[in-house]
């Protein structure tokens, strides 16, 4: 379970101070980015290879578009419930099911950050040629990949953020 700020006695802007016992770090938007424009270099090159092979690269179903949006819209709902159980009205969450639901997050944050990129890249690779429907079609689907994938990054982060303990306001002078 995240910790939720600065313990008693430590000075605001003093720098990082180390993670508490048995408390996990936000994920790192630095982390995030990097994740994100690697997937965009494996997209380009994956479908440059393809097609230098003399293969057809890949396409982006509309399958995968209402899979991937129902994921990023059950992680908003699972963010907004843990969040109005664990900020709101402060209740008490198993500690199995609050790690759990702490790793759900963060590996969404982590792999939505990479199929951001690769979907990116993939869009990047066919705007060259956007003038014929079939490119178009893969720019299209592709970029709404990628949007949809900022989705599940951004809802992994809410999750994340969620189950942060909030601080007693007893123990706060």
């Amino acid at each position: 379970m995240a910790s939720g700020g600065t313990g008693p006695g430590s000075k605001p802007g003093a720098g990082k101070e180390p993670p508490r016992p048995g408390s996990v770090r936000p994920t790192s938007r630095r982390l995030l980015v990097a994740i994100a424009v690697l997937g965009a270099a494996i997209g380009l090159t994956l479908v440059r290879a393809i097609e230098s092979g003399g293969g057809v690269a890949p396409t982006v179903s509309w399958l995968t578009l209402v899979a991937w949006s129902f994921l990023a819209a059950l992680l908003f709902g699972t963010a907004r419930n843990t969040h109005q159980r664990v900020q709101v009205r402060r209740e008490r969450i198993e500690p199995s099911r609050a790690v759990f639901l702490l790793m759900i997050g963060k590996a969404s944050a982590f792999v939505g950050a990479l199929c951001t990129g690769v979907y990116a890249g993939f869009a990047l690779s066919f705007l060259d040629a956007v003038s014929a429907s079939g490119p178009r079609n893969r720019v299209i689907t592709s970029g709404i990949a990628a949007v949809i994938s900022v989705l599940v990054v951004t809802a992994g982060l809410l999750l994340e953020r969620a189950c942060r303990i909030p601080e007693d306001p007893e123990d706060t002078p």
